[in-house]
């Protein structure tokens, strides 16, 4: 059980695997198909993980959009008990701390959209332009979030909204309602461009 754990963490936070590549990387503990299917299940019943869908908006031109769902554990501080570490030890791997980080903040975002009837998605075509979160109500109004750690990773993260933006119908979708880059830390502040930077502690205020 505990490599299973293992393996879960490793191929599951924020990842957007279908199940023939995650059986691929089960093969070393000697799972069949139905049986990861039965694991997965598992999970998503006792609430361990939760598929984040493919955004699917009405596009300028024909893109190949990226169907698979994003698997994230539906709380990311289950990968760090299963890891065995500790704040310093995940400071030390930036790479997990990102995944982590990305996962965090879709389960704010899911909750919070929750309660104004909103759904969570992620984007990516196949150019690899991507957003990490859709927010989308029933109304149709959107919004596109991408979460970086990092400051110095902001500006290509406000490129890629903005590229997004070029790519969507806006007459069939409408405009977005806007474009945020989540972060770590720091202020918040709007950018010339109108993408807002937001740190991820500032999510209940804006909620309220």
């Amino acid at each position: 059980m505990v490599k299973w754990c293992k393996w879960c963490e490793k191929t599951m936070t924020s990842s957007r695997a279908s199940n023939s590549i995650l059986y691929m990387q089960t093969n070393d503990m000697s799972m069949t198909p139905p049986t990861l299917d039965v694991y997965l299940n598992a999970l998503r019943r006792i609430f361990v993980i939760e598929d984040q869908p493919a955004w699917s908006p009405a596009l300028r031109s024909r893109t190949v959009i990226r169907r698979s769902s994003k698997r994230h554990f539906v709380d990311p501080s289950i990968a760090t008990a299963v890891l065995g570490t500790n704040p310093v030890g995940i400071l030390k791997d930036f790479n997990t701390f990102g995944f982590l980080f990305e996962s965090l903040c879709t389960r704010d975002l899911r909750i919070y959209a929750d309660t104004i009837g909103g759904s969570v998605f992620h984007y990516r075509d196949k150019y690899n332009l991507e957003a990490d979160i859709i927010v989308s109500l029933r109304d149709g109004r959107w919004a596109a979030i991408e979460v970086k750690l990092g400051h110095k990773q902001i500006e290509e993260a406000a490129a890629n909204l903005l590229k997004l933006k070029e790519k969507v119908n806006i007459d069939k979708m409408g405009e977005p309602s806007f474009f945020m880059v989540l972060a770590g830390g720091g202020f918040a502040y709007k950018r010339p461009d109108s993408v807002l930077i937001v740190p991820v502690g500032c999510l209940k205020r804006l909620n309220k």
